[in-house]
């Protein structure tokens, strides 16, 4: 079967800045693809140039067997796109938006049935611009699915959404996948990522430096222990440097997190930590997440990128 989606040697320059650098990856049809990292990774680039939006600089790209560099109607009526930033009329309702758009394709989906599945139906005679942040968003969401996709692109789908609003719209995304579609998806929320994504890619400085299943990226850590503390008063790495194992070591003033080799390990740090005078306190062990791997690949945590 043909990959929905490959890319050989992607590349995007600014003058002297590469915002995707020599990207190589494939997306299988059918399955829920995401592209971690933080803000100013080039995940939006890489993804414009998916959907024709912006030319590539270099490499190949196919996007359901053609060149998105060369886009038809045809072709982009295969595919649904909600970008990271978008905007409608102030003035404009949601049934006059989603109708809109569907006069745009030969064999849309019923407006209202797609409305009711999203669960905004009764905001179908609101004006968009009275809209909630989680209810705007499924609207964005109903006009990439309109013309029923193939493939379709979530660029940072709950950004600025509040939890709740973030578990529906995740909802909405699995069901986007039970109805056929081939998914790529955008976020720098490492938790939506693991929710929802069968395979991770995890981009820095514009190059893709991992991909796989997020339990095989994990497991590429060698197992451990993840070991979050706090301390009485600020500590140093000094404190810990005759303690073997401590990988990943990261100190945020009273707050000490690191990799550890065993569940055990953690009553060595306490004892280290200890030994200066501090008093240590809420200690946590967990199993290593995203947010460690891309800490072990890249030595700083997704967090203070951001």
């Amino acid at each position: 079967m043909n990959p929905a989606i490959a890319v050989e040697n992607l590349t995007r320059t600014y003058g002297s800045l590469t915002a995707v650098d020599s990207v190589s990856f494939e997306v299988r049809p059918g399955e829920i693809l995401g592209l971690i990292g933080p803000n100013g990774a080039g995940k939006t680039t890489l993804l414009e140039c998916l959907e024709g939006l912006r030319t590539p600089s270099g490499g190949t790209l196919r996007v359901l067997g053609a060149d998105p560099a060369r886009p038809t109607p045809a072709w982009r009526a295969r595919i649904g796109v909600q970008l990271q930033s978008a905007a409608l009329p102030p003035k404009i309702k949601v049934g006059e938006a989603v109708d809109l758009f569907a006069s745009f394709y030969d064999s849309p989906l019923d407006g209202d049935a797609l409305l009711a599945e999203l669960g905004i139906a009764a905001k179908k005679n609101s004006y968009v611009d009275k809209l909630s942040g989680g209810q705007r968003q499924r609207v964005f969401i109903a006009l990439a699915l309109i013309n029923r996709p193939e493939l379709v692109f979530l660029d940072e789908l709950t950004t600025a959404l509040d939890p709740q609003a973030r578990l529906a719209m995740w909802d909405v995304v699995r069901s986007i996948r039970q109805g056929g579609a081939t998914v790529l998806m955008t976020t720098h929320d490492m938790d939506e990522a693991q929710a929802l994504c069968d395979r991770v890619g995890i981009i820095d400085h514009g190059r893709l430096i991992a991909l796989d299943t997020v339990p095989n990226l994990v497991a590429s850590l060698g197992g451990g222990a993840e070991v979050e503390l706090r301390t009485s008063e600020p500590v140093t790495a000094e404190a810990l440097d005759g303690v073997e194992g401590v990988s990943n070591l990261r100190i945020r003033g009273c707050q000490v997190r690191l990799h550890a080799p065993d569940t055990r390990f953690p009553q060595r740090i306490i004892e280290a930590l200890e030994a200066t005078g501090v008093v240590v306190s809420d200690v946590r062990v967990s199993a290593p997440d995203l947010e460690d791997v891309f800490l072990s690949l890249t030595g700083r945590s997704m967090r203070e990128e951001d």
